[in-house]
Formats: C-alpha cells, sequence, structure tokens
C-alpha cells in the first residue's frame, strides 16, 4: 500500500527497477573507462553505485568507501596551487585536443599509418573530448569550493 504522501508513479515498477539497473552500470562501466581515458572516472563510478544501491545492498555497501576515495582525491587535488594549476591545464588541454580533433588538422608527414586513421571520428570524438575537459573544469570548481582550505580527513 502507498504511503499518502507518495505521488503514483508512471511507470510501471518493473520498467523503473530495469532503468536504475541499465543507468547504474552503464555509469559504472563510463567511470571505469573514464579512469584511464580523459574524465572524471570515479565520479561516474560513485553515481553507478549510487543509483544501484537503490535496488542492491552490495552498491550501497562499496558506495561509502567509494565516495570517501572520491571527496579524498577531489579534496587532495585542490589543496595546492601547484595541482590545481596542472588540473586546469589538463581540463584546458581536452577542450584544445577537442577542437582540434572536431576541426581536423591535415595528416602530417611522419604518420606511419593510412590517412583514415588520423584523428577518426571527427566532432563525434572532438565534442566528447570537450565535454571531458568542461566537466572537469566543472569538477575544479566544486572541489575548489567544497574543499579548499578544507581538506577532507583521512
Amino acid at each position: 500500500m502507498r504511503h499518502a504522501s507518495e505521488a503514483p508513479s508512471a511507470l510501471p515498477p518493473w520498467v523503473r527497477d530495469r532503468a536504475i539497473e541499465v543507468a547504474g552500470w552503464l555509469l559504472i562501466v563510463a567511470g571505469v573507462a573514464a579512469l584511464v581515458l580523459p574524465g572524471p572516472g570515479l565520479l561516474g563510478v560513485v553515481a553507478g553505485l549510487a543509483l544501484l544501491s537503490l535496488r542492491y545492498t552490495w552498491a550501497k555497501r562499496m558506495l561509502q568507501p567509494v565516495r570517501k576515495r572520491a571527496y579524498r582525491l577531489a579534496s587532495d587535488g585542490v589543496q595546492t596551487a601547484p595541482r590545481i594549476a596542472s588540473s586546469v591545464l589538463g581540463g584546458l588541454a581536452l577542450i584544445g585536443v577537442g577542437i582540434v580533433w572536431g576541426v581536423g588538422v591535415p595528416v602530417p608527414g611522419w604518420w606511419p599509418l593510412s590517412a583514415a586513421w588520423w584523428l577518426p571520428g571527427g566532432w563525434g570524438t572532438g565534442v566528447t573530448l570537450i565535454a571531458s575537459g568542461v566537466l572537469v573544469l566543472g569538477m575544479i570548481v566544486y572541489s575548489y569550493r567544497r574543499f579548499h582550505g578544507h581538506p577532507v580527513a583521512v
């Protein structure tokens, strides 16, 4: 029986459950990929675990330690000017590479492979790199406002 304050759901429960599972797993896979590719990987893993924790107790147990680790890394990254500067430069570099990738540049003479393998993906790849750079800069601003001068305890 539904609580009086609960609004009726527009989706059947099985659809909602599957949507949570699919979105959670997609975020975890994207987050793991972003651990080695440009982007905030740990944030994706935390978001995926947060969604899956709505359905699974194992995800709820894993969420807290991963969230603590993500907050610790975010806090460490904004405690000194060199760390902030290098992170900002990294985000700006991603945006710059995305623009170059999207615009395209002629294949250089030193490129050993077929011209088809030079900057494949065009603007699709470029926009992804630009979005990753913007997300990095946004996370730096968030981390700076939340943690600078107030490091997370170990």
